[in-house]
């Protein structure tokens, strides 16, 4: 086992404060701070510290020791899981992730067309999906999955835009997920002076119905006027209308399949994905759109918000998240140094990788004899053939999140 320092992602997005002061830097950072990435990605994988090393490196040298032989076979010998803080001051950009077999056709044919690894045109950078799961550190706010079309309807009509009356029409006449699909074909190919005279009006409406008042609608208002005012003229801004808008509480998370449009709006996380850069953008950035491969990789089938949230299976201190997604498990563990509230120790035996973060406090990690301090900020590296783990807290308080492979029956 090894300590991790995580790489610190400069996105303008990002926050100048939360990651700083989670690893008790001074705040604010000189620049945005958006991401915390703690594992083996090659475009920045995490410091084995002491090691002069990073963790991609460590597992190139002995994959069977670093993964086990059950991740190296289904996962070619990469470690399947990319673990982060996320740290949000503004809207990213509305998105969707391809499924295993979408990202390896998708792949294929960017290659098969020419196109260079980094060339900004293309849509698929490897040939691996991206289900990701993201649980609140603070409040947290995102866009995601499809809303019902009937409440969408009712919002829509709420504006009293005359503008929208087709694209209303549209929806109401076929509630669905084909009405659905029309509607944000037909707003993601308005042509720009169309989009500049539709958005401003559907801003106004919106602006009109929050300053009346006694709306359900108010906090959906309210983030496509902040969408509106960062992103003037995105066609995203007229998308945002058709999302639920997500509203976590810390510790509660939210789970993104292949094809659900979404965005994260604003706050802090842990997010555990699959290691992919693939993504299809839908809008809400200068960044290339590629409509026709969106569309074919979205799934228009509407959600509720309770629909997004992972079952949570509590086992001792620590609480599990299920999702579907094999290439990853994601749990929070809260510990108590004092004794007298949670538990002050916890011990994990289970085969393949492993990744814990802590997010509060401190720990420490006996392993066989060897014990190492982990403090706030920073990660621990298990690998496969590490020794099983006791984790105590070593501060009054401490909350450690861990990422895993489900194997076994573990995966069910």
């Amino acid at each position: 086992m090894n300590r991790l320092k995580g790489i610190v992602r400069p996105y303008a997005w990002g926050s100048r404060t939360a990651i700083a002061e989670m690893q008790g830097r001074p705040t604010p950072s000189p620049h945005p701070e958006a991401e915390l990435w703690f594992g083996a990605h090659p475009a920045a994988p995490a410091l084995v510290m002491g090691e002069h090393t990073d963790l991609l490196h460590v597992i190139d040298a002995d994959p069977e020791a670093a993964l086990g032989d059950q991740v190296v076979q289904r996962f070619d010998g990469r470690l399947p899981f990319l673990l982060k803080v996320l740290a949000a001051d503004e809207p990213l950009s509305l998105q969707a992730h391809p499924s295993a077999e979408q990202a390896a056709a998708g792949f294929a044919a960017d290659n098969a067309k020419g196109l260079a690894p980094d060339d900004p045109n293309r849509n698929y950078r490897d040939a691996w999906p991206k289900p990701e799961l993201i649980l609140a550190l603070t409040d947290f706010e995102a866009l995601a999955g499809f809303r019902d079309p009937e409440r969408t309807v009712a919002l829509l009509r709420s504006l009293q835009v005359p503008e929208l009356d087709s694209s209303l029409g549209m929806l109401a006449g076929q509630p669905d997920h084909e009405g659905l699909r029309a509607v944000f074909t037909t707003w993601l190919t308005l042509p720009e002076t169309v989009l500049s005279t539709l958005i401003p009006a559907v801003l106004d409406g919106a602006t009109r119905v929050l300053a009346a008042g006694d709306t359900e609608f108010a906090d959906e208002l309210r983030a496509v006027l902040q969408l509106g005012e960062l992103y003037p003229n995105d066609p995203g801004v007229l998308a945002a209308l058709l999302l639920n808008l997500v509203k976590l509480k810390p510790g509660e998370g939210t789970f993104l399949a292949a094809g659900n449009l979404h965005a994260y709006l604003h706050g802090t996380g842990v997010e555990l994905m699959a290691n992919s850069d693939n993504v299809l953008r839908g809008g809400l950035t200068p960044k290339h759109v590629d409509v026709p491969e969106l569309l074919k990789i979205l799934d228009f089938t509407p959600v509720g918000r309770d629909q997004l949230v992972p079952k949570v299976e509590s086992v001792g201190a620590e609480r599990v998240y299920l999702t579907p997604a094999p290439q990853f498990r994601l749990s929070r563990v809260e510990l108590d140094g004092t004794g007298m509230q949670h538990a002050s120790t916890i011990s994990f035996d289970m085969p393949g990788p492993q990744i814990l973060i802590v997010t509060e406090g401190r720990i420490e990690v006996d392993g066989g004899g060897h014990k190492i301090k982990v403090e706030s900020g920073q990660g621990l590296w298990l690998a496969d053939a590490d020794p099983d783990v006791l984790v105590r807290a070593a501060s009054s308080h401490a909350v450690v999140f861990r990422a895993r492979v489900p194997l076994g029956d573990d995966a069910s």
